[in-house]
């Protein structure tokens, strides 16, 4: 060692010159090194660098000083070995965004009609006498009234180009928006190295090849690296292997450790031999095309769906077909991803609802466009009795264009294509905002699902409480002292051994630092609870840190780490004076008394502790320490006299007989803000559950200071052991019948495993209890947690406390580790939904009134009063304008006193049906009014009937402008959606809406008095512009009006947009593990599928009559006659051939949903599901 480190002084700062041969490994030395696997690595190790001491000393690093820190030789380690960096995917460029936008149909639509409609202006039909071509072409050639005819396509293509490149600039900040949340995560992911002997945390990134990373319990390596030392070390290395054993590593038989796996227990020091691209991880990726779809991302172990993406390390035994098998599992993995991502409960409801208006809103256009060309037909050769002449071909044509364009703009105003942009608008802004309130969401649709939460299952420590521990209690040498007690009456014999015992057998990474500021509380780096144990040793007037320099890591004989299910730690120390072993051991107080015999008694020597002292001991010590909420942990010793080595496999011989040293009592405050947060979380609904590692007694104290507990309430509290066996039945199994007698109750459980918290969320989850499922979400901080935040709807890490694992699996992390950020979290998910739905009730009014004018219009007038290019422009403001308006409300507390809308309440409530309603009747009185009317009424030349290109008239400006008018103070009525009067309160609050509705006022001015010919617009004098404005604030009384109807009068009130119920889902789609698939999405892709069907139909039927034949014939009697699923199900009837594998889902289901109705299939019901 000693040599060693002298080697390495003299070699550390290098000196200029080559790089790559400045070192004594090249990198592709260290490539192939790092493709081995256990013992053909250490093989390869001791034959080309004897050990892992001279790989050190060829890469000029120290394994106990780390590396200089010199940024000279950091460059030089970069320029040899890379920089710890993927680079991430390349960004969709603006065009391909605008391209994509351009995909979309009714644009396609309209682009062909305007191309059409340009190309016939300028064909001028040769000579002939217009007059036989009836008299709706009279206008054509009026005053050179025809040369402007090219300006309605051109316009109708300028208003498609807006369009597009406001949907594709949305798209561009919101990638940017998510790539900037990306980096800032990544920016803070820390890693602990050692440079100059000193143990810093340095960004994931700055890691260099050589550095001495020290590695702990939940940690996610960031680059490959070799082992030098470790404490009983177990990876999880499931996410390059696929498997989910977790293997131990040793030096002796397997010291590789690679990047992008997980640390499940023990702890250890690596030097690190590979970064970025050519760790493993890297090569994967650039196997992938370095990240070419961000999909494939290495880590697919932990997508959403939880399918590990299977890749062997390259040169293993299988390592030739690793490559093909790799490409096969992509295309799985890709195909499975596609039938099987679950959609949050707002988009369901959406993709529903927006399918269901653009139906109706295509057969409105179609109907139209049949009912225009009809009666020009009828009209022109019935009704005048004229022939088709070939001369008069061009102008029929440009006729039949134009009610084509009628069609498209009332199909265009109808399909609200500003769904989607509203809830980005109202995600991102969300997103963004609630970066301030301390939470970082990692997946946009979390945030919105937060607001239909029903269930919080929160740990205690840290999250409940402050999680800076203090040790207030102690039981030393057969005596309870409320206090710390003064270090002089304490046995020095047992004092001494206590402080050993404690600052060798915690990691070494927990310390007590000066506090930062003067007059601060010291800081606590590390495990929580073992700087509260350090605190104590401090508080005796001792010091820790020359003991642990006395005794080093690499001194440490064997350590039995800290993991859920030991909840236990223990260190064992070769003795230097005698021959034997000495081991040290703390844990929970009920788990370590069970293991010792012996205990010091007050002049410091062991006397024997027997089943009745221990009980004793738990009745008058450790219980009215837990009933004042403190946590008690127990301080143990054993000698291991003797030659003859103990076998240190076998814990449960090692872990026992001990002698008690002190059980001590530990605080952990509850943060002051905590019981009104949870007093918030009651009023709005959410019931809120405490799931803790720690003992029955704190874990109720705690819940009551907090108020999880209320008295005179009907509740349990549960310790783990008896959870489950009131949920599992004999065999073991968990039944959701018992779990849904347990749940509903339960507010604390403690004592509880991983598993335990798992069980629970996803027994909440599944339950059928009450009329809604419960949506759930959970917090975490610690590895164990990854399973329970996957399976949660929303999953909540700890920003500071959490390891990479938890943080890894969950959808929001709390930066600030603040149960009062989950109440913010459910405030922004309330105000999500509620943008959208306010966004909803305006858009379906004017859509509404929109499609019904248009439609009318053109059937008694043969025009639309409300031309394409104007229908775009209200679209715009509509759409893009609104969303942005109406999304962008700020959330207030009003949102937490009402219950969670749940799965299945509707988006479109009855309230805001009457809303729609009534403005829609406002609406169309007014407009036919004007329409039929409105000459006389101001007096001006009648717009109606107008020829072909004739210029635009004042009679349909001014229908026109009062449209625009009232949507804008229809805008105003629609920021309240549950039926309030005051629809001003809070507007200042929002500067964009203020500015949204007096931009688009102004724009409007504009159009009007500047837009002609392409806007269809003539200039309106100041009376004119009055009448309309005033036309428009009256909608703001009349909403005052509506607003006074009691909705619940008004039986015939539907609602829309529902979630997806249960008995919509075929059976097969409840199965444990699978996900929702949203059945509006499958709608939307039914068109795609209809060739598959067909033939797959045929394939289906056939292999379903072949499998009765095979289970009737070969005497294969299945278990269950009631449903044909039984049949399907079993593996030996329907063999699972290539082309089946390839039937998208939806047919699979479409063909049970068939066969339900089937009536003469014996009695199906659903199949219970057999996993």
């Amino acid at each position: 060692m000693a040599n060693n480190t002298a080697d390495h002084a003299a070699t550390n700062s290098v000196a200029e010159g080559g790089t790559e041969c400045e070192f004594g490994v090249t990198v592709m030395d260290l490539r192939e090194l790092m493709e081995l696997r256990s013992n053909e690595a250490v093989n390869k190790i001791t034959e080309r660098y004897g050990d892992v001491q001279g790989l050190c000393r060829r890469l000029k690093t120290s394994p106990i000083e780390g590396l200089s820190g010199n940024p000279v030789d950091l460059e030089k380690r970069h320029a040899a070995f890379g920089k710890n960096f993927i680079p991430p995917k390349k960004p969709k460029t603006f065009l391909q965004l605008v391209w994509e936008a351009l995909q979309d149909l009714t644009l396609i639509i309209l682009e062909i009609a305007a191309i059409i409609s340009l190309g016939l202006s300028f064909y001028q039909p040769p000579g002939g006498d217009s007059e036989a071509c009836g008299q709706a072409s009279g206008g054509a050639h009026d005053d050179g009234e025809s040369e402007a005819g090219w300006i309605e396509g051109a316009a109708i293509l300028c208003s498609v180009i807006i369009v597009v490149l406001v949907t594709a600039f949305n798209d561009w900040s919101k990638e940017k928006q998510f790539r900037g949340l990306q980096s800032r995560i990544e920016q803070e992911q820390k890693f602990t190295v050692i440079r100059k002997g000193q143990v810093i945390q340095i960004p994931v990134a700055e890691i260099v090849v050589g550095d001495i990373a020290q590695i702990k319990y939940g940690d996610l390596l960031p680059a490959d690296g070799v082992m030098i030392q470790a404490n009983d070390l177990k990876i999880d290395e499931s996410s390059l292997t696929g498997e989910s054993d977790q293997v131990k590593k040793s030096l002796e038989k397997d010291p590789m450790l690679l990047s992008g796996t997980h640390v499940m227990e023990g702890s250890c020091r690596m030097v690190v031999t590979a970064v970025g691209l050519n760790s493993q991880t890297g090569i994967i990726f650039t196997l992938l095309g370095a990240g070419e779809d961000e999909e494939k991302k290495v880590k697919k172990a932990k997508t959403q769906d939880g399918i590990a993406l299977e890749i062997q390390p390259l040169k293993s035994e299988e390592g030739t077909e690793s490559e093909e098998k790799e490409e096969k599992e992509e295309k799985e993995v890709k195909k499975v991803n596609v039938t099987k991502k679950e959609k949050s409960v707002l988009q369901g409801k959406l993709t529903r609802l927006a399918v269901q208006i653009g139906k109706a809103g295509l057969i409105m256009s179609a109907l139209t466009v049949v009912i225009l060309i009809l009666y020009f037909v009828i009209d022109t050769f019935a009704v005048q009795g004229r022939t088709w002449v070939k001369e008069c071909t061009p102008i029929y044509i440009q006729f039949f264009v134009k009610f084509f364009i009628i069609g498209v703009t009332v199909l265009v105003v109808a399909v609200p294509e500003g769904l989607p942009l509203a809830v980005t608008i109202s995600l991102a802004y969300s997103v963004k905002k609630m970066m301030k309130d301390n939470n970082l969401v990692r997946h946009l649709d979390a945030c919105e699902t937060m607001g239909n939460a029903t269930a919080i299952c929160s740990d205690k420590t840290g999250t409940l409480t402050m999680n800076r521990m203090t040790v207030v209690q102690a039981y030393i040498g057969g005596t309870h002292y409320p206090s710390v007690p003064d270090p002089e009456v304490i046995k020095p014999e047992t004092l001494e051994v206590m402080v050993n015992s404690i600052a060798i057998n915690s990691a070494y990474t927990s310390k007590i630092l000066p506090p930062e500021k003067e007059g601060g509380l010291p800081r606590h780096v590390g495990n929580k609870t073992e700087c509260s144990l350090l605190g104590l040793v401090l508080d005796l007037k001792r010091d820790y840190q020359p003991i642990r320099e006395e005794v080093p890591e690499e001194k440490l004989y064997k350590v039995y780490t800290f993991n859920s299910s030991r909840k236990s730690m223990s260190t064992v120390l070769k003795n230097t004076d005698s021959p034997g072993f000495r081991m040290y051991s703390k844990g929970a107080s009920e788990i370590v008394l069970r293991k010792c015999s012996q205990i010091l008694d007050g002049s410091g020597q062991p006397k024997p502790f027997k089943p009745k002292d221990r009980d004793e001991m738990v009745r008058k010590v450790i219980e009215p320490m837990a009933c004042n909420g403190l946590r008690t942990i127990c301080l143990a010793m054993r000698e291991f006299p003797g030659e003859v080595e103990p076998n240190w496999d076998n814990e449960a011989e090692i872990l026992n007989d001990l002698t008690c040293i002190a059980v001590v009592g530990i605080e952990d405050p509850v943060r002051p803000e905590v019981p009104e947060a949870i007093a918030k979380c009651q009023k709005a609904g959410i019931t809120v559950r405490m799931v803790t590692g720690d003992n029955i007694n704190t874990a109720r104290a705690i819940a009551t200071k907090c108020g999880i507990l209320l008295p005179n309430e009907d509740f349990l509290c549960l310790e783990g052991k008896e959870f489950n066996q009131q949920i599992r039945n004999d065999k073991g199994e968990v039944e959701q019948e018992r779990l849904d007698k347990v749940w509903p109750k339960l507010r604390v459980l403690a004592r509880s495993s991983p598993t335990d918290k798992h069980t629970l969320v996803k027994g909440i989850i599944d339950s059928t209890v009450g009329e809604t499922r419960q949506v759930v979400a959970v917090t975490g901080d610690g590895t164990n947690d990854g399973p329970a935040l996957k399976k949660a709807d929303v999953g909540f890490a700890m920003g500071i406390a959490g390891t990479d694992v938890a943080k890894e699996a969950s959808d929001i992390i709390l930066t600030d580790d603040n149960f009062t950020s989950i109440v913010k979290a459910v405030m922004w998910g309330r105000n999500v939904y509620d943008s959208i739905s306010k966004f909803l009730q305006f858009q379906l009014t004017v859509n509404v009134v929109a499609v019904i004018v248009a439609f009318t219009g053109a059937c008694i007038t043969q025009d639309s009063p409300l031309k394409a290019v104007q229908m775009l422009w209200v679209n715009l403001i509509m759409d893009t304008l609104a969303s942005l308006a109406l999304a962008t409300e700020p959330p207030t507390d009003s949102l937490l006193l009402r219950k969670p809308y749940g799965r299945n309440k509707p988006l479109i409530s009855r309230t805001m049906m009457k809303n729609i309603l009534g403005h829609g009747i406002y609406q169309l009185v007014i407009i036919f009014t004007l329409l039929f009317a409105g000459e006389k009424i101001f007096d001006i030349d009648s717009g109606r009937n107008a020829p072909l290109h004739s210029p635009p008239s004042e009679h349909y400006t001014i229908i026109f402008n009062v449209f625009v008018m009232m949507q804008l103070f229809n805008e105003i009525n629609a920021r309240k959606i549950h039926g309030e009067r005051n629809v001003f309160e809070g507007i200042y609050r929002n500067p964009i809406f203020c500015s949204v509705v007096l931009g688009t006022f102004a724009i409007q001015i504009v159009i009007v008095q500047l837009g002609g010919k392409p806007f269809s617009c003539t200039a309106l004098t100041i009376d004119q512009w009055l009448w309309c404005v005033f036309i428009g604030v009256g909608e703001l009384l009349w909403g005052q009006l509506i607003s006074a109807v009691p909705t619940h009068r008004l039986k015939f009130l539907k609602e829309a947009g529902h979630g997806t119920t249960k008995d919509e889902i075929p059976d097969e789609d409840l199965t444990e593990g699978d996900d929702e698939i949203d059945h509006a999405e499958m709608e939307l892709r039914r068109g795609q599928i209809l060739w598959f069907r067909g033939l797959n139909r045929i394939q289906t039927q056939i292999k379903v009559v072949n499998a009765f034949r095979s289970s009737l014939y070969g005497g294969m009697e299945p278990q269950s006659r009631s449903s044909i699923h039984s049949f399907m199900s079993h593996p030996e009837f329907v063999p699972l051939s290539e082309e089946e594998a390839q039937i998208p889902e939806e047919e699979e289901e479409e063909e049970e949903e068939e066969q339900r109705e089937a009536p003469n299939v014996m009695s199906i019901q659903p199949a219970p599901s057999t996993e």
